[in-house]
């Protein structure tokens, strides 16, 4: 089996290309050993897109906003790589017991 492609679509009129950088190289950091490629593409009209093995993991105007980094490579962990810790990211937080 191959490993999945993460493609993140982003608009170039509304100028997300760093943001998707940032979310791209996140990714990568975290996913080295799991992930074949991270792609990005660039479209119009406010998308911003990711998309994992071609199942969409968020969409901006469908999930509200932009992803926070931990939720997001919870989502993609969930997809590649279930059984892989992700550290901090998976404590639960205790301020809201």
């Amino acid at each position: 089996m191959t490993e999945p492609r993460i493609v993140i679509t982003y608009c170039t009129q509304c100028k997300w290309l760093l943001r998707a950088q940032w979310y791209a190289g996140e990714l990568l950091t975290t996913f080295a050993d799991e992930v074949g490629e991270v792609a990005l593409a660039p479209s119009t009209g406010g998308v911003f897109r990711i998309d994992v093995a071609g199942e969409p993991v968020w969409n901006r105007k469908r999930d509200g906003g932009f992803p926070e980094i931990t939720d997001l490579k919870r989502r993609v962990r969930d997809l590649i790589a279930p059984e892989k810790s992700l550290g901090h990211a998976d404590r639960v937080d205790q301020s809201e017991d």
